[in-house]
């Protein structure tokens, strides 16, 4: 398949490996901010392949893991509502919440339905007039285009019984928060080449100059990650710290611009808090000013926020880079796809579950210090 097996080559996947172990001469910590990208480390077994020292660990890469608790029990509050449609891509159904997920709350009668566009829920209001239909809005900026799209087609036709109930989040701020915590341990990133398809690479350039880390916008097949690491590398052993662009084969530096001002138009930055994180200023979209009438919000009340439950998941310190999920003790044993203890392990794309499905015992990763 063109644009996939040739980004599989053996060849050219092992002339990168030996390209990156000449260059490297010292320990470096690189963080991928993608769960495509983690899955596809995990799967290959790249960090296996890189020489002693040179680690990557796995960033914020996952929407769904990072959607604030008290949004998931905010959807599940409108899906009991009377009267009311709950749509949801399907990953989120299984998301824990302070009470259950949503997939309880179908069982116990809501009218909750998993779709592939929020497009498919404007149908659902469309050929339901008599019912509000609200869907839940999470993602990168990658899914805030289509969301903005759905809002600004519901505005466009006066369909008033449709509502978005939105918890996006901006990767650049997340990737702020984690350079300026006291903990950070983190020396280049790898940058998910499908947000910066959307949204240019422009974003990221006082990022890397303001922290001197370099940024490699980078691709999801293990050529791509190969070439970005060793892009990374080699700015890091030269002291430079620059975007640079590994996907330029989908990614321009000025991005989708047509995608970017619907957004500007549909959605306004906002402070969004991280599950796992914390709260992050300017890290989020909420629909702006003359899209409120099509707020969840607005219709059903504010979220209410609380303060995190940790438990026995360590997720929140898989998702800021600080663990990695063998080295929960939970992992695997009580922590599973089908038993999840935490949000990493619920997504498909979750650090965890990608450990858990390609195999990574508990006992073959060192604890990252």
């Amino acid at each position: 398949m063109k644009f996939r097996d040739e980004y599989r080559d053996p060849a050219l996947a092992r002339s990168l490996v030996d390209r990156i172990a000449s260059t490297v001469t010292r320990p470096w910590t690189l963080m991928e901010v993608c769960g495509g990208q983690t899955h596809a480390i995990v799967r290959f077994g790249i960090d296996r392949l890189l020489p002693l020292g040179l680690d990557l660990v796995h960033g914020p890469g996952c929407p769904v893991c990072v959607t604030p608790v008290e949004y998931v029990d905010k959807a599940i509050e409108i899906s009991q509502s009377p009267n009311v449609i709950l749509c949801s891509f399907g990953d989120m159904l299984r998301v824990p919440g302070s009470e259950g997920d949503l997939l309880a709350a179908k069982s116990r009668g809501g009218d909750v339905r998993a779709i592939y566009s929020p497009l498919d829920a404007l149908d659902i209001a469309r050929d339901n007039p008599q019912r509000q239909v609200v869907f839940f809005a999470v993602g990168f900026e990658t899914t805030a285009v289509a969301n903005a799209m759905a809002a600004y087609r519901a505005r466009q036709e006066g369909l008033s019984n449709f509502s978005m109930l939105v918890s996006h989040v901006l990767v650049p701020p997340a990737m702020r928060a984690i350079l300026d915590a006291p903990t950070n341990h983190i020396q280049g990133f790898l940058a998910a080449g499908h947000v910066c398809t959307v949204m240019g690479t422009e974003e990221y350039e006082p990022l890397a100059q303001r922290y001197r880390v370099p940024i490699v916008v980078t691709g999801f097949e293990p050529v791509d990650i190969l070439e970005g690491i060793l892009l990374c590398v080699s700015q890091l052993e030269a002291g430079r710290a620059e975007v640079e662009n590994q996907y330029s084969r989908s990614v321009r530096r000025t991005g989708n611009q047509a995608a970017q001002k619907i957004m500007r138009d549909v959605f306004k930055v906002r402070p969004r808090r991280w599950r796992g994180i914390g709260d992050i200023p300017e890290s989020g979209f909420g629909l702006a000013d003359a899209y409120r009438d099509f707020d969840a919000e607005h219709r059903f009340g504010a979220v209410d926020t609380e303060d995190e439950r940790t438990g026995d998941c360590i997720s929140g310190l898989v998702l800021r880079g600080e663990r990695k999920p063998p080295e929960c003790p939970a992992f695997g044993t009580r922590c599973t796809p089908e038993h999840p203890l935490g949000v990493t392990m619920v997504s498909s794309e979750g650090a965890c579950a990608a450990y858990h499905r390609y195999g990574r015992p508990r006992s073959a990763e060192p604890r990252h210090e």
